[in-house]
């Protein structure tokens, strides 16, 4: 036991990865033994999801209400929601990019390409077509607002959450001296929820050995064989996104993305074993705030993100567009690879909730161009293993995000974060 006990937890993540890839191998096909081992890891997702809304709310509030200026509230999200529209773009623009640099789908023949099942993001689909405004986009921006607050909380929808939770905050601002109790309640109830995610996050290595092994038994490693080209163009671009268009905003706010990297590497070991960020948002809100950022941006751009900032899947998206139009022979002019480009970006911002949203995105996406939504099956085989890779970059992007408006507000303390690096 005391062996055990030393051994730290990013190490235990890396052995359950390691094991959970051996026995998947081992058990690949055997898909009646998914059913024992998937309860691990889902146990786990809920446990996080459980505590993900009530960190939002209460951090959120509590921050705003300290900050207590509505002018400064709307710079912070003016400045946000713009920072992330260019970032996106520029992800599906290098998507754009690298698909007609690698073409990953020419040369390959459908027919021999193993088949999944959509059958799931196609009904998702359609439910997701059907709304009420007739735009995704719009519905949305209405939606944010939510009827019913407690239902918002009770479905864990972030975006309502944000808008409630910045709304009550500017109302403990406003309400002065009397709003005192509630500000020690809430502060009193996120210190709390922290210490009970510290205790979750120790069932982190059952949860990734859980996933890891129910990927593989479901998929299996001889999925990337034939679309090897197309998972090793999304490696690249998605390197390439990383150490150079996010590298480059970390060195505008005096910081190198390696050390955000080494910052964030439990967390963006637990975001790809997982394939969720949500795994992972209350510990890089800490982590942010420790690293030099003010609490009232770090709650407020990274739930945000989530829902507007998905670099990687943004990234992922435009290739895989483009791989089912060179699968089938289908060449895309310069205007149409445009058209694609700002479908992709106005679709993904109106379903950035729905369960399997890069596919369903997709779905949506490729019959407004003249593509067949059938291709996608063809990519379903390495879709969650593509999915582990945007989920890091999801994370890495967002926390980038937190930095850039906390510099650009002139209120990112460097030193503290030069600080808390030497201490881990």
């Amino acid at each position: 036991m005391k062996v055990i006990k030393k051994i730290n937890l990013p190490t235990q993540i890396i052995i359950a990865l390691v094991l959970g890839i051996i026995l998947g191998s081992i058990l690949h096909g055997n898909k009646d033994v998914i059913n024992y081992i998937q309860p691990f890891g889902d146990v786990f997702i809920n446990l996080i999801k459980m505590l993900v809304v009530p960190i939002v709310f209460c951090s959120l509030a509590l921050s705003i209400s300290n900050v207590g200026d509505t002018k400064t509230i709307g710079r912070y999200g003016g400045k946000t929601l713009l920072y992330f529209v260019i970032m996106t773009s520029f992800a599906i623009f290098m998507g754009l990019v690298f698909g007609n640099l690698f073409k990953p789908g020419v040369g390959l023949n459908p027919d021999l390409l193993p088949k999944g099942d959509i059958s799931k993001y196609e009904s998702t689909a359609k439910a997701a077509e059907q709304s009420t405004y007739g735009n995704h986009l719009i519905d949305t921006v209405v939606n944010i607002i939510p009827t019913n607050v407690f239902e918002a909380f009770a479905s864990g929808e972030l975006l309502p959450v944000i808008f409630f939770s910045v709304f009550f905050g500017l109302a403990l601002a406003a309400i002065g001296q009397k709003a005192k109790p509630v500000k020690d309640f809430l502060g009193g109830t996120l210190e709390a929820v922290f210490w009970m995610i510290g205790k979750v996050l120790l069932l982190a290595p059952i949860a990734v050995f859980a996933f890891i092994t129910t990927t593989i038994i479901t998929f299996g490693l001889s999925a990337l064989i034939p679309l090897f080209k197309l998972c090793l163009t999304v490696v690249i671009a998605m390197l390439f996104f990383i150490f150079i268009v996010l590298g480059i905003v970390s060195r505008v706010c005096g910081v190198k993305i390696t050390q955000i990297m080494k910052l964030l590497k439990n967390d963006l070991m637990l975001a790809f074993s997982t394939a969720s960020s949500e795994a992972v948002l209350p510990t890089v809100m800490k982590k942010m705030e420790r690293f030099g950022v003010p609490r009232d941006i770090a709650s407020f751009v990274l739930p945000t993100g989530y829902s507007f900032n998905l670099d990687g899947a943004a990234m992922y998206q435009s290739i895989a567009a483009l791989f089912v139009a060179q699968l089938y022979g289908v060449h895309l002019s310069v205007g149409e690879q445009i058209l694609l480009m700002i479908t992709l970006m106005l679709t993904s911002k109106g379903m950035a909730g729905v369960p399997g949203a890069s596919i369903v995105v997709l779905l949506t996406t490729l019959g407004s161009v003249g593509l067949n939504p059938q291709g996608l099956a063809l990519i379903i085989g390495v879709d969650r293993i593509l999915e582990m890779l945007r989920t890091c970059v999801n994370v890495l992007g967002n926390s980038v995000a937190t930095i850039f408006i906390a510099k650009t507000e002139g209120v990112y303390d460097k030193k503290q974060g030069e600080e808390y690096l030497k201490s881990i």
